[in-house]
C-alpha cells in the first residue's frame, strides 16, 4: 500500500459485486464545476432534482434555504407518501440532545424525513432493535453516556435488513466514513472500512434480494483517497 494514500485502490476499477449485484459509475460533480459537497449532493439524491445544476454551485455541510425548499418540494419522502407508498422509515436513530437543543441547521435527511411529516427514531427504538444508530456498533453513544448494547456489524447488518423488510423503502445513512476522509486519519480508516463492509454483507445476506432492491450510493468521494482532505 501506498503510505501517501493507502486506500486509493478503487481509481478507474470496476469490481466484481458480490449477489449479482451491479455497479453504476457515476460523476459527482453532476455537470458543474467544482468539489462536489454534502449538501447539494445529499439533495440531489433524497430528490431526484439535480441540486448543483439548480443552484449553481455546490454546497457544503448543511442545505440552506435554496436546498431545503427543494427537499421540501420533492423530497423522496413525500414522493412515496404522495403516492401512498407505505410504509416508509428512515432507520437512523436520533438522541435526545438533537431534540432538547435542536441545531439551526439540520441536515438534508432530517428535511426530508419532515417534509412528509415522518416520525425520527429514538434511544429506545435502537435498544428494541427497530433502528441503527450512524455508528452502527453503538459505540459512541455509549461513550456519551447511552445505556445500549455494543454491536458487531453482523448483528448491525442483521436489524438494518429487518427494517428494509418491513417497509416499502427504507433510508439509512452513515457518515462516519466522511469524517475520517477529512481527518485523513488512516488508522481510523483500517477500522471502520473493515466494520462497514461486514455490515453491508450481512444487510444483503440476510435480505431477500429477490424481492429487495439495495441501492447503496454516496454524494461525493472522500475515505477511498486519504491523500487528500478534501472531497473526491
Amino acid at each position: 500500500m501506498d503510505e501517501a494514500a493507502p486506500l486509493a485502490v478503487f481509481q478507474h476499477e470496476e469490481p466484481e459485486l458480490p449477489f449479482e449485484g451491479l455497479l453504476a459509475v457515476t460523476d459527482a460533480c453532476l455537470g458543474v464545476n467544482g468539489r462536489p459537497q454534502s449538501a447539494s449532493g445529499q439533495t440531489t439524491i433524497l430528490t431526484g432534482i439535480n441540486a448543483p445544476a439548480m443552484i449553481g454551485y455546490h454546497k457544503q455541510g448543511f442545505p440552506n434555504q435554496a436546498l431545503l425548499d427543494i427537499i421540501r418540494a420533492h423530497s423522496i419522502f413525500r414522493q412515496l407518501s404522495e403516492a401512498g407508498i407505505k410504509p416508509v422509515a428512515f432507520a437512523n436513530t436520533y438522541t435526545k440532545r438533537f431534540f432538547a437543543n435542536r441545531p439551526r441547521w439540520i441536515s438534508a435527511t432530517t428535511a426530508a424525513v419532515e417534509a412528509a411529516g415522518g416520525r425520527f427514531n429514538i434511544i429506545e427504538d435502537l435498544k428494541a432493535g427497530h433502528a441503527l444508530y450512524h455508528d452502527f456498533t453503538n459505540a459512541m453513544l455509549i461513550e456519551h453516556g447511552e445505556e445500549v448494547p455494543l454491536r458487531a456489524p453482523e448483528e448491525a447488518g442483521e436489524i438494518l435488513s429487518g427494517i428494509a423488510a418491513a417497509n416499502r423503502f427504507a433510508l439509512y445513512e452513515y457518515f462516519i466514513t466522511d469524517k475520517i476522509g477529512h481527518a485523513q486519519d488512516r488508522e481510523a480508516a483500517r477500522t471502520v472500512l473493515p466494520q462497514l463492509s461486514r455490515m453491508i454483507r450481512s444487510l444483503l445476506g440476510n435480505l431477500d434480494l429477490k424481492s429487495s432492491t439495495v441501492i447503496l450510493t454516496s454524494d461525493h468521494g472522500n475515505i477511498e483517497d486519504l491523500s487528500l482532505r478534501n472531497h473526491t
